[in-house]
């Protein structure tokens, strides 16, 4: 086999390069209840065994830490704020707030977004009903394009719908 310019067969530069992953950015777009539809999202993710960072506005956070509390009394979402001990950030499989490290999902549920998401395999981002939110989702959905991602749009208007 020939070899790379670095040394590297080109079969191995073929299985490096099958290796990599384009992060997957998908917009999940009129969710009616944003805080119900997030916990049986996370509550899904959890089950998987993903670890899940989920980003947005204080409040948001806040609404969506209460929601796991009081969200479907068997199925408990273990998880916790970023600014926990980080011997209970390291254990959670669900942390609000700034990115961790070794999540491989992120969930956004509005607001700027910041970091690195190249590292992540999945970005999700949760959007409501409300025009201001879709106005920005819309200005989120240029910049990740922009940057190369791969999108995809989601209409859970009808999954916002059921109970849990």
């Amino acid at each position: 086999f020939q070899q790379g310019c670095e040394g590297q067969s080109a079969i191995g530069a073929f299985q490096q390069a099958r290796e990599i992953r384009m992060t997957e950015v998908a917009f999940h777009v009129n969710a009616v209840d944003k805080v119900a539809y997030t916990c049986r999202l996370l509550r899904k993710a959890a089950a998987t065994g993903s670890r899940v960072v989920v980003t947005g506005e204080p409040d948001d956070l806040a609404q969506l830490d209460a929601g796991l509390w009081a969200f479907a009394a068997l199925e408990f979402v273990p998880h916790c704020r970023a600014d926990a001990p980080a011997a209970i950030v390291r254990r959670s499989p669900v942390v609000l707030g700034q990115t961790v490290s070794d999540a491989s999902v992120r969930v956004h549920l509005g607001g700027s977004v910041e970091g690195d998401l190249a590292r992540f395999d999945r970005v999700i981002e949760v959007v409501g009903e409300g025009e201001s939110e879709r106005r920005a989702a819309r200005a989120r959905w240029k910049q990740y394009s922009a940057q190369g991602f791969s999108l995809s749009h989601h209409d859970v208007s009808q999954s916002g719908r059921r109970h849990a």
